[in-house]
Formats: C-alpha cells, sequence, structure tokens
C-alpha cells in the first residue's frame, strides 16, 4: 500500500528529476547546455561542495527557537527574508556568502587557500541567524573536508568539479556508469569515503558520494524526457538505477511513518529519548543499512505497477523515491502535509542521533 500510495504521489504531483531545479534556492544551469557556459560551471563547484559538507545538520535544540538556523532570502527569485534550518542552512550559508557578501566560497581555488579563505571566514560564512544559541555543527570538520577537496580539486582536475568529471569520461572513453562514478568520487576524495567494518565486513554506503552525482544528474536533467543528457550522453544517465537511495536520518524516519520500515521496542525507546548513536554501531548501521534495502523493495513494487498501469513509463530509481521521501518527510514535519490514504504511525518518531561527517 505504501508504494502505491508513493507511486501515485510521484505521478500526480509530476515528481521527476526536473523537479530539482523548483527547489528555489537552487541555482539552476543554463540550458540548452554548453561546456563552455560559466554559469554551468559555477553550478557543478556549487553543487559539489554542498554534497561535500551535506552532513550532519540535527540541532541539540530541535523544537526551540533558538536552534541553529541562516537567515537569508525565499529564493534567488525573492528577496523577502526567510530563516532555514537543517540541511538548508547549508545551501543558504553558501548562497548568502556568493550574494550578499560576494565571496566566491564555492570556487575550489578560492576555500581551499587558508591565505585567500581563513577559517575565520569559512566561520562567517556559515554564521548564525539573530538569536541563535547554537552555531553549525562540525564546523572544523566542514573546513577541513573544504580544505581536502579543494586541494585535490586543484592539485588534479584543475580547479573545478568540471575538470574532474572531464577526466572521467576521458578515462572511461564517455561509457561510464554512474556507479563508476560514485567508485571514482570515493576513491579520489576521502572524506566521501563512507565505509564501516562490521563483524568483519566491510559496508560501503557512500552516501555523499552517491548523492553528488545524483545531484548533478538532476541539475542538468534534459526537458525532453527523449534527450541525452547534456553531461552524461553514454550510459552514465540511464544507469543512474544503479545507485541506492541515500542512507541518512530523515528517510528512515518517513519510512517508519509510512510503516515501511518497523522498529523494536528498545530501537524506539533509545528514539525517543534522543540518545546518541555512535557511527558504525549496530544500531545506527541497521538504521541505515534497512532504509536502503526498504527502498530497493519500494521501487521492486513500483516496476510492478508501471509495468502494469504504464508500461511505456521509464522505471523509476531509488534517487528518484529517495528525492520524493526526503521533501515528504520535511512537509510532514513542518505540518504542511498529511498523509492519508494509508495507515501511518500516529506521531513521526523523532531522527536517530549520531555526530558524522558521513551523513
Amino acid at each position: 500500500m505504501a508504494a502505491k500510495h508513493i507511486y501515485e504521489k510521484i505521478l500526480v504531483e509530476s515528481y521527476s528529476p526536473r523537479t530539482w531545479r523548483t527547489h528555489p534556492l537552487h541555482i539552476c544551469p543554463v540550458e540548452p547546455h554548453s561546456p563552455t557556459e560559466p554559469l554551468n560551471k559555477a553550478v557543478l563547484n556549487w553543487i559539489f561542495l554542498i554534497s561535500a559538507l551535506n552532513f550532519s545538520f540535527w540541532s541539540e535544540r530541535e523544537g526551540h527557537s533558538d536552534r541553529y538556523a541562516v537567515q537569508w532570502q525565499e529564493g534567488w527569485a525573492s528577496s523577502k527574508p526567510k530563516r532555514y534550518t537543517g540541511y538548508w542552512t547549508l545551501v543558504a550559508a553558501l548562497n548568502r556568502a556568493l550574494q550578499d557578501d560576494s565571496i566566491p566560497i564555492t570556487d575550489p581555488n578560492f576555500y581551499s587557500s587558508e591565505t585567500l579563505c581563513p577559517d575565520s571566514l569559512i566561520e562567517h560564512v556559515f554564521r548564525p541567524a539573530e538569536g541563535c544559541s547554537e552555531t553549525i555543527p562540525l564546523l572544523a570538520q566542514r573546513i577541513a573536508v573544504m580544505r581536502e577537496v579543494g586541494f585535490i580539486l586543484c592539485h588534479g582536475f584543475g580547479g573545478s568539479f568540471q575538470g574532474f568529471l572531464d577526466e572521467f569520461q576521458r578515462q572511461h572513453n564517455n561509457e561510464g556508469t554512474a556507479l563508476q562514478l560514485v567508485q571514482k568520487v570515493v576513491e579520489t576524495f576521502p572524506s566521501f569515503k563512507d565505509e564501516v567494518f562490521f563483524e568483519g565486513r566491510k559496508v560501503c554506503l557512500w552516501k555523499r558520494a552517491q548523492i553528488l552525482v545524483a545531484e548533478t544528474w538532476a541539475a542538468f536533467f534534459p526537458a525532453a524526457p527523449d534527450a541525452a543528457h547534456p553531461l552524461f550522453p553514454g550510459p552514465l544517465g540511464p544507469s543512474i538505477h544503479q545507485l541506492t537511495m541515500f542512507a541518512d536520518y530523515r528517510v528512515p524516519q518517513i519510512l517508519h511513518h509510512l510503516q515501511i520500515l518497523s522498529y523494536p521496542p528498545s530501537l524506539l525507546q533509545i528514539l525517543c529519548a534522543g540518545t546518541m548513536l555512535a557511527p558504525g554501531s549496530r544500531e545506527e548501521l541497521s538504521l541505515r543499512a534497512a532504509s536502503i534495502v526498504a527502498v530497493e523493495r519500494v521501487r521492486t513494487e513500483i516496476m510492478a505497477l508501471q509495468a502494469k498501469n504504464n508500461p511505456a513509463d521509464c522505471a523509476v530509481s531509488s534517487v528518484l523515491i529517495d528525492f520524493y521521501l526526503w521533501d515528504l518527510a520535511k512537509r510532514v514535519e513542518r505540518g504542511e502535509e498529511q498523509i492519508e490514504g494509508i495507515q501511518t504511525t500516529k506521531d513521526m518518531v523523532p531522527t536517530h542521533r549520531t555526530r558524522s561527517i558521513w551523513y
């Protein structure tokens, strides 16, 4: 029932990779795409840095007005002030630096340099809104990640994510797949290597590496569904189906609310108490791994529905399901949407609490 509900909502809301362009804080590429278009190169650098820093936004002051927040505007098309929390603090802070402060914060040549971009300037970029008692979590780790990935881009790929993609395509003769690109990201940038050894086995989750590839794919997705992807003209575009959902703390929450995942009483007690889960612990790894399995099963059910009702449709990807579920979780949490027509848990259980650079 839940898979059918998700499928119907995706259809009704015309949810597609192009939905990425409708988020008011996103910087959208110029169409038709040109590799020499300066804005499109800047968009790629913007996506890369956001993916590099896309971790740990939950607040110790959840539900309180003094939690960490960033004040900017409603979007690129509206200057009306707005206060952001959670993941959107990252996007708003970077946009604010670019727009209001004229700081080239998404340029690897800039943020890799401690001379051009000292730690104090990065701290200023992520400054909290007035009245906040918190600062952005893991600021020191974010600065370290920026230095690391910026150095690698500048010394190996001409100082841009575009250069990284060009080198990947050259290595694979424009025949590389989405999973191969994710693997290259993980192999190139240590801070994207989201792996853990559990009971003697290596578990590769690769949340941020996968979302980097998926966000790039979605941002440049062509308007015509049958058109070639301007960045990934070979098999990489269609092979987006190789990727899993992005194992974080928000999607498990909505999967549990939809009763796709069930939690044992002991885990519910931990979550409701706000107890910290250590990175790589049995409970934390179980939540992330179970989410991947659950979304794959949802995708299998949706593909069966597609084959029955709309056989001409393209198979839905786990990436698209993740995008939809993440947005849905935020809308339900804010009280903007109530799920109807299927049975859900009475209340949304709190997200699990793990401080980590991986998600």
